[in-house]
């Protein structure tokens, strides 16, 4: 499936609602013509795709969720083969939203489309990582919603994810005291402090997030970005010190079941310590998208920043790749190599 002919297309569909974590029968490659441009459009081959955890809540439909049987939407990176919109020209290099399919018509401006800026010595999968969504989102959570401030101490829950490694290098870069990560297991623990520059970090499988986090922090925390919600929130809510904020990105402890989310048993803290809890969706901090790349992109080339990412080979992956982060089996953002 990954040697496209000329005129061969593929997309993956999402064909039945899931119950609890996906599985590769809620899906189908879907075989299809390439796409002829129209005039407004160029035609996009898609070079890389990120799966992300939001895509989860989308698929059990609702306003604004998939639809069975068509191609799904996620971030892309591809290279324009053939143009009838006057803002793009064959062979530029395009970020879009129209993934999950190895061929895309778009428009410049249109739902984020954008030519990339094309920055010298900045790998491609920058683009969908530490530059694109999930750099943005971590940029947006740290400088707009919490404020980090230097010689702030940080909470970030997910760590080893895609936000979570982007956001402790941002921190480190804003330049925060202590950083302090949860993961999911020894191996990502190991990771964060030995390779990626935490303070400390757990396992959140080893005892309870609120009791691991103090002997983490025992002086407390003063920002917290949460990924996970649950336990996570409610334990950062406890070692938050007066005036803390936290920027709350997603819960991705709820994604997968039909619980409703429980309350922390604390949040009367948001009060008494006089705390601020704010939700980040980063659609609404695309202004911010060439400031991020001014701060980053010196650090990327010289190396102090790293390009976080699990990289899985080939279109047909797709699916494979998305299930597979939602059971936490990337390390930083997980990347579709489409022709792998």
């Amino acid at each position: 499936m990954t040697n496209h002919t000329a005129g061969t297309a593929y997309a993956v569909h999402q064909i039945a609602r899931p119950t609890g974590f996906p599985t590769a029968a809620d899906f189908a490659y879907v075989e299809q013509p390439v796409p002829a441009p129209v005039p407004g459009t160029a035609l996009v081959e898609n070079l890389q795709l990120s799966v992300d955890p939001y895509h989860r809540g989308m698929m059990d439909g609702g306003e604004g969720g998939f639809a069975l049987h068509a191609p799904l939407e996620g971030r892309a990176v591809g290279r324009v083969l053939a143009s009838l919109d006057p803002g793009l020209a064959e062979g530029d290099l395009v970020f879009h939203r129209q993934g999950w399919r190895t061929h895309a018509l778009v428009t410049a401006g249109v739902d984020g489309t954008r030519k990339l800026r094309g920055h010298a010595g900045v790998p491609l999968s920058a683009y969908l990582s530490v530059l694109g969504g999930t750099g943005l989102t971590a940029y947006a959570a740290l400088t707009r919603v919490a404020r980090l401030r230097e010689g702030e101490d940080l909470f970030v829950s997910a760590a080893a994810g895609g936000v979570g490694v982007a956001t402790a290098h941002i921190a480190r870069l804003l330049g925060a005291r202590r950083i302090i990560g949860s993961a999911g297991s020894a191996a990502k623990v190991r990771r964060l402090t030995g390779d990626l520059g935490f303070d400390a970090a757990f396992d959140y499988h080893d005892g309870p997030v609120a009791e691991q986090l103090a002997a983490a922090a025992p002086d407390g925390i003063d920002v917290y970005v949460d990924n996970v919600g649950g336990d996570h929130l409610e334990g950062a809510i406890g070692a938050l010190r007066e005036f803390g904020r936290i920027a709350w990105v997603g819960a991705i402890s709820m994604y997968n079941t039909d619980r409703a989310p429980a309350a922390p048993r604390n949040l009367f803290e948001v009060v008494h310590k006089s705390l601020r809890l704010e939700g980040v969706l980063v659609s609404h901090h695309t202004d911010l998208q060439e400031e991020l790349e001014d701060f980053l992109v010196p650090h990327l080339r010289s190396g102090s920043v790293g390009v976080d990412a699990t990289v899985v080979q080939g279109f047909d992956r797709t699916v494979e790749a998305f299930v597979g982060m939602l059971h936490g089996q990337n390390t930083g953002k997980m990347l579709v190599e489409v022709t792998g």
